[in-house]
């Protein structure tokens, strides 16, 4: 138990030193960090492409089987457990904290972003907007979640029913052994999770402040500048290390309920004051063409053609979901004791996925029902900035003022969300595991979380966040990848 406080105590030091050095570096260099960010990018998008293709397609299979073999009775806990909390609050809480501020992000702006810029298709035309609503659903739909539930459903059985602390290192006993899992192993997988948190949630956080500042400013004229920026970030990491130290009983799950409220509110307004029949067919025809060219559109990536699309589009995603899966796997993890594994895959993957699906559906076609009333080039202006697309979109259907009041009220809830999640299991992975962590690790990581999306926003906006997401997770696709392995030996050893 002492190597294990002294290990966990390297984890937290070294994760700690780490993030500054980054935030630093972001802050005073900041063409330097730009430039190396870039050229890392381009290294692993052209280089390594296809083990994030082919990984992300290896966890929806894998969780698939799971769920439909005779391991999907098991219960994430004792035989006897139940759920901790109510289905509702339990879909809340991993939705907010697993796609958040994207699916407001992107909604509108992904679907016109393939509509007026689709690879080797005529810009504007119907094969333009089928590919855009199956392009949105596949980077949406089941890969991502299928990526959470991998480190989720590990983690929650480790955890749960086999009493090992809350640690990414923990799925591993069973192929390296205790001792080495407490050792420099174990360590180096720690610090690898803890650093692909923060830079993941650093990511998302960023891109939720230009949306917030855009909407701000585009209902009250509050300019968008880089001081406003900081101060959007200043104010909500105080309410968001307020509901991390309230807990998850207090903070986090009233929060997450009043999450979905808001969004399901603004995604029936949307679907009632928007194209409702195109919204219809839009989810039919591209629910059809997603399901029909899944396998195909997992693995597509060219070895002598142009991979631009690939890299920019679907291998950056990848690499985000990646990011994030340490973070919402192991909040995932910690809300979901009592569940059997059947379950836990329909309420974390097929549930969710079915939603984001839904909601491209109804915001995409808002955007494309545009094409014939303003023009391509007025639409290609918008997708050029997604973070102001939504607003820009919203002045063509009624009720424009209430829709983006609501979508900045929701914005910064999701923000809020993902944010408290994120500083919770922060705490976790740097307290030995602990399920109720400190209060003062749930500050400090909540200040860090704060300060590099705020060095990331100045060193170069959205395309340094993109890169830092895809430095992180690369990584990471190995270990999630023995991360199955050590599950099913573990499984192997269970009564059935």
């Amino acid at each position: 138990m002492n190597n294990m406080k002294q290990n966990d105590n390297r984890v937290f030091h070294i994760s700690l030193i780490i993030s500054i050095l980054i935030v630093l570096w972001g802050i005073i260099g900041q063409s330097s960090f730009a430039n190396f960010a870039n050229s890392l990018l381009v290294f692993l998008t052209n280089n390594f492409g296809w083990a994030y293709l082919i990984s992300m397609l290896i966890f929806v299979v894998f969780a698939i089987i799971l769920a439909f073999s005779k391991y999907g009775n098991l219960k994430l806990g004792p035989d006897d457990s139940e759920p901790e909390y109510s289905n509702a609050s339990w879909f809340a809480m991993l939705f907010g904290a697993g796609m958040g501020i994207g699916l407001v992000f992107w909604g509108v702006a992904e679907p016109l972003s393939h509509f007026v810029a689709p690879p080797g298709m005529e810009a504007g035309s119907v094969e333009a907007a089928d590919f855009a609503m199956k392009s949105s659903f596949m980077h949406w739909g089941f890969h991502p979640w299928a990526n959470y539930s991998i480190i989720g459903l590990a983690l929650a059985y480790f955890q749960f029913r086999k009493d090992k602390p809350g640690l990414i290192s923990s799925i591993f006993i069973p192929l390296f052994g205790e001792e080495r899992v407490n050792g420099p192993i174990g360590k180096l997988i720690d610090i690898l999770a803890v650093f692909a948190t923060v830079a993941g949630v650093a990511t998302s956080l960023g891109l939720g402040t230009l949306q917030i500042n855009s909407g701000l400013n585009y209902l009250f004229n509050i300019p968008e500048t880089a001081l406003i920026q900081i101060i959007i970030i200043l104010i909500i990491t105080v309410i968001t290390i307020w509901t991390a130290v309230s807990g998850i009983d207090k903070g986090i799950k009233i929060l997450g309920d009043i999450n979905l409220y808001i969004a399901s509110g603004l995604l029936i307004l949307v679907i009632i004051l928007g194209p409702t029949l195109a919204i219809i067919n839009n989810f039919t025809n591209g629910l059809g063409l997603y399901i029909s060219d899944f396998i195909k559109d997992s693995l597509s990536i060219s070895a002598f053609g142009d991979n631009s699309w690939v890299n920019n589009w679907r291998i950056f995603y990848w690499a985000w979901w990646i990011a994030w899966a340490p973070f919402v796997g192991s909040f995932i993890a910690r809300i979901s004791k009592g569940r059997t594994i059947k379950e836990f895959v329909g309420g974390v993957i097929l549930a969710p996925a079915l939603v984001s699906i839904i909601w491209f559906a109804a915001f995409g076609s808002l955007g494309l029902n545009l094409s014939d009333t303003v023009g391509l080039d007025t639409l290609s202006q918008a997708a050029q900035f997604p973070e102001t697309a939504l607003f820009k979109v919203f002045e063509y259907y009624p009720l424009t003022n209430i829709l983006s009041f609501i979508t900045v009220i929701l914005l910064t809830t999701f923000f809020i969300t993902s944010s408290n999640s994120a500083t919770f299991v922060l705490g976790m992975f740097t307290s030995n595991g602990d399920l109720n962590p400190t209060n003062s690790k749930k500050f400090l990581w909540g200040v860090v979380q704060a300060l590099l999306a705020t060095a990331l926003l100045l060193s170069g906006g959205l395309e340094a966040l993109q890169t830092a997401s895809v430095a992180a997770a690369f990584p990471f696709i190995f270990v999630m990848l023995l991360a199955m392995v050590s599950l099913m030996k573990a499984f192997r050893k269970e009564n059935i």
